[in-house]
């Protein structure tokens, strides 16, 4: 037989059992070492021995991990390959990079399994993993949207007090703040713009830029 008839034999036989459970959607599904497991024996009955390996490579500012499965015929030396790849994510919560990367190899590889041994696996988007890790980046999204309008909102009359206080401790010019700001008065300070004020003045540009006249530092 050829490596083509062998791998047709292969692909019509393969059962690849999907032992993995997606609570979020309530179904099962397959990852790589499952279909490895379930593919080895049939691999040796018919004399092809398998590679995989990975190749990380940058595009633009994103980093992908390429997989190749490569499979030879150990009895005419044909052979036949698949490739597929995984975007990084660009940060996981409690995971470092080679983690981060591990993550995307075992994407990156199962792909390349399902292409070569013909597996289809539609709802692999939607393993836990993807589902929480959507879910966090849609709630980190809504929490940016709300800081953002927050920042954008007029200090109280608190910190306007706290403000002109914090002026005469660290003998800033709260006129030169506010023309620095484009305003007219304390009150449209936004609390973004008083965030920055405080976190800042300790800064000798930010203190030679606000000095009363005769207080630079």
């Amino acid at each position: 037989m050829t490596i083509h008839e062998k791998m047709m034999k292969i692909q019509t036989t393969l059962k690849a059992p999907k032992n993995l459970f997606n609570s979020f959607g309530n179904y099962k599904y397959r990852n790589a070492e499952g279909i490895l497991e379930a593919v080895k024996p049939l691999l040796a009955e018919n004399k092809l021995s398998m590679y995989i390996s990975d190749d990380v490579q940058a595009v633009n500012d994103r980093v992908y991990v390429k997989a190749t499965v490569s499979i030879f015929d150990i009895e005419t030396g044909e052979s036949v390959m698949a490739t597929a790849s995984a975007r990084e994510a660009l940060n996981k919560k409690g995971m470092d990079d080679s983690q981060i990367t591990g993550t995307a190899s075992s994407y990156a590889r199962k792909y390349a399994l399902n292409g070569i041994f013909l597996l289809d696996d539609t709802k692999d988007a939607d393993t836990d993993e993807n589902q929480k890790e959507r879910t966090a980046r849609a709630n980190k999204q809504e929490q940016e949207k709300n800081k953002e309008k927050l920042d954008q909102m007029k200090i109280s009359l608190v910190k306007q007090k706290t403000l002109l206080d914090l002026c005469e401790d660290e003998k800033f010019d709260i006129n030169k703040i506010l023309k620095s700001y484009k305003h007219e008065s304390i009150k449209d300070i936004t609390e973004g713009q008083y965030k920055y004020i405080v976190a800042n003045k300790d800064k000798e540009s930010v203190r030679k830029l606000w000095a009363v006249d005769g207080n630079e530092s």
